[in-house]
């Protein structure tokens, strides 16, 4: 295999796994094959290049791809399960891999959006790429060729699920699901980028959530290899009913993490968030909660460029002080909770339900 080889699962020893969990092993194990179904496809782009300047690109691509959870991919495959169809088939795992793709496609132009200068604890891929400049503006040139390279794994993504070998009509029927997804997600990044947009502070805060996050990370991949497997709208609504409060519970989690989690384990600077001004849940209701002299801190500090890392902790001890952080918290409990009454009223086949409730413990609980 060309150049960074195979793609590396830390399924493992994620710090969300549940220790012991029977459904562990099934869930590495079909990681382990949505890696080697994107290794595959990835390694026929750089065979196949139209140019010589592709296979360098596929595998700034492989590289990034190895540190990612695979929870889309993941969902996928159980919304397939729930629609009647066995979790290891080849079409299944295909349909998976394409998903990972289309996160790629995200996640590279939200680290261009937001000037983040790493993810999942490696240089941001515009940043990578910078290192390549031959003349010129390096950073420019990282920028540019990164959002070349997200709107490359965006067309591999469809590429992918078009060959992954289910019937025409089946992808006809998904394709209202798969539209739906891409317009959502490019809206929620337009609300992130456009407060003005969003409208009211804290309704605006959850749009973001809504539209950004909930439903593609959780909801939608469920529909699609729901859909895909031929499930009947009963199937299709229940899904929904699962994955939208999950969805919210895991961006509320990522809200969290944004702030408080370590950097070590995200992958992530600490103060990211707060320097970028992120208006997240978590901050709507410290804002909503705090006192004068509390709001005239936050208004001083909440997105300042150079914010250091002591004005963060003063950030930090707001939010806590106001008790925002444990409201979030509660939150992410409640929308747990109703994801798991949502399940048990799905009933999906056995092996689907273990699975589904490991993950929806894994997305609100987990530590990155």
């Amino acid at each position: 295999m060309p150049g960074g080889g195979a793609l590396r699962s830390d399924v493992g020893t994620a710090p969300w796994s549940t220790p012991g969990a029977s459904v562990e092993p099934a869930l590495d194990e079909l990681r382990a094959e949505i890696d080697a179904a994107l290794d595959r496809f990835l390694t026929d782009q750089a065979r196949n290049a139209p140019d010589e300047c592709i296979p360098p690109l596929v595998e700034v691509v492989r590289d990034f791809l190895a540190g990612g959870k695979r929870l889309r991919p993941l969902f996928a495959v159980c919304g397939w399960a729930a629609g009647g169809g066995e979790p290891d088939d080849p079409a299944a795992v295909r349909i998976a891999a394409s998903l990972e793709l289309f996160h790629a496609f995200a996640l590279i132009h939200d680290d261009v959006m937001d000037s983040s200068d790493t993810r999942r604890g490696q240089p941001a891929v515009h940043r990578v790429l910078a290192r390549r400049a031959s003349e010129g503006d390096a950073a420019h040139f990282g920028l540019s060729a990164a959002i070349l390279l997200g709107d490359l794994c965006l067309v591999w993504s469809d590429e992918l699920l078009h060959g992954s070998g289910i019937e025409p009509d089946r992808l006809h029927a998904a394709r209202s699901v798969l539209n739906a997804m891409r317009t959502e997600i490019m809206a929620g990044q337009y609300l992130d980028l456009d407060p003005a947009a969003a409208g009211d502070e804290f309704e605006g805060a959850w749009r973001v959530v809504r539209q950004k996050t909930a439903a593609y990370t959780v909801t939608r991949p469920l529909q699609l290899g729901a859909l895909l497997a031929g499930a009947q709208r009963d199937v299709v609504a229940g899904c929904a009913d699962f994955g939208d409060p999950l969805g919210e519970a895991f961006q509320l989690r990522d809200d969290l993490l944004g702030v408080f989690g370590s950097e070590a384990t995200t992958g992530k600077p600490g103060d990211d968030d707060l320097r970028a001004g992120k208006r997240t849940v978590l901050m709507r209701l410290t804002w909503q909660r705090a006192d004068a002299d509390q709001r005239a801190v936050i208004r001083n500090l909440h997105g300042s460029a150079d914010l250091s890392s002591d004005q963060a902790q003063q950030l930090r001890e707001i939010i806590r002080s106001t008790e925002a952080d444990s409201e979030v918290e509660s939150m992410i409990s409640r929308r747990h909770e109703r994801a798991v009454r949502a399940l048990q009223a799905l009933a999906p086949p056995a092996r689907a339900a273990a699975m589904l409730t490991e993950l929806a413990g894994r997305s609100a609980h987990r530590t990155r």
